[in-house]
């Protein structure tokens, strides 16, 4: 009897790769779920609805987007982190939830090396530096001038602690030689307010909230900080080339699936993902909200994330933050 069960157990166990082929090859056989965690009208949030069109129809299966904000994304990460591996589940997001916040937040639910399979990066945007016009910084330089002689400083803000607008300009102040005093706010609408009323003088912004200001007079764009121009905001130049060698401070959005999801399902999607993101059609539309369309391979953004981390991990240290 024991050995009758023992050749039963051997044969399933035999079975079980053949059965995942088997379900990889029949994905995806109903809906699939973008976690996207952030609200509705935020950056990932835009791109993540522009690609949802494109997936659908490469995939044959209607795709929808599942806004789960909450915790500088960390809510929504870990909601996807934690999901089924079937391939009905995965994330969309920036690379805050995924780099910076491993480094500052000891109770994080999840760890991304551990909890989450990268599939591909899909978009970048540079951020914007913008001012209050009203100092008379036309400049990066006279910016530069202007906070070194202000009486009692200047103010920034941004949308938190360990934000990309906030680490952004912790690094550039370290280059510029500045002091200016961190004023965090709950989200983006809140710093453009903030930067319209004066109760601020300058914040690094995604170009998709800071351009339509800069645009309409009531904010001056003084550079991007990626290290060439992009083509939807040619007029602009880098930081880079304002004597800041070397200063790049962009943003970027992935897709990652749940740990354990099938191999052959991860594989697929980033394939389709790769189609998507070399169509003129995808690009153009990421173009007209300020975003290059960028794709590369499962471990392609394995190895962006492992980058940044080292990178942010220098500044956050240097700048004196800690984990809590």
């Amino acid at each position: 009897m024991l050995r009758r069960e023992l050749l039963l157990a051997g044969l399933g166990a035999a079975a079980l790769p053949s059965m995942a082929a088997a379900a990889s090859a029949a994905w995806p056989s109903r809906p699939i779920k973008l976690i996207v965690p952030f609200p509705g009208g935020s950056s990932p949030d835009i791109v993540a609805r522009a690609l949802a069109d494109p997936l659908s129809k490469a995939l044959n299966q209607t795709v929808i987007i599942d806004n789960r904000p909450g915790a500088g994304g960390n809510i929504g990460t870990a909601a996807a982190a934690f999901a089924p591996p079937d391939g009905s589940t995965f994330l969309f997001t920036i690379q805050g939830p995924l780099v910076t916040a491993p480094l500052l937040n000891l109770r994080l639910p999840y760890e991304p090396q551990r909890d989450l399979l990268p599939v591909s990066l899909v978009a970048s945007s540079p951020n914007v530096l913008v001012v209050d016009p009203k100092p008379g910084a036309n400049d990066l330089a006279a910016f530069v001038r202007v906070a070194k002689q202000a009486k009692g400083g200047l103010n920034y803000g941004s949308v938190g602690l360990g934000s990309a607008a906030h680490l952004a300009m912790e690094s550039f102040k370290s280059r510029a030689g500045i002091a200016l005093s961190h004023v965090p706010y709950a989200g983006f609408a809140q710093v453009v307010q903030a930067l319209l009323n004066g109760e601020v003088q300058a914040a690094f912004m995604v170009p998709g909230l800071a351009m339509p200001q800069v645009r309409a007079g009531r904010l001056k764009a003084l550079g991007v900080s990626s290290l060439g121009r992009v083509a939807a905001l040619a007029e602009l130049p880098t930081l880079a080339e304002q004597g800041f060698a070397g200063f790049e401070a962009i943003s970027w959005q992935a897709v990652l699936a749940p740990a354990k999801t099938p191999a052959a399902i991860v594989e697929k999607l980033a394939a389709a993902l790769q189609a998507i993101i070399r169509s003129d059609d995808f690009r153009n539309r990421l173009l007209t909200h300020y975003f290059s369309a960028i794709g590369s391979s499962p471990e392609g953004l394995a190895q962006q994330m492992r980058s940044d981390r080292q990178h942010w991990g220098q500044i956050i240290k240097a700048i004196g933050l800690k984990p809590e």
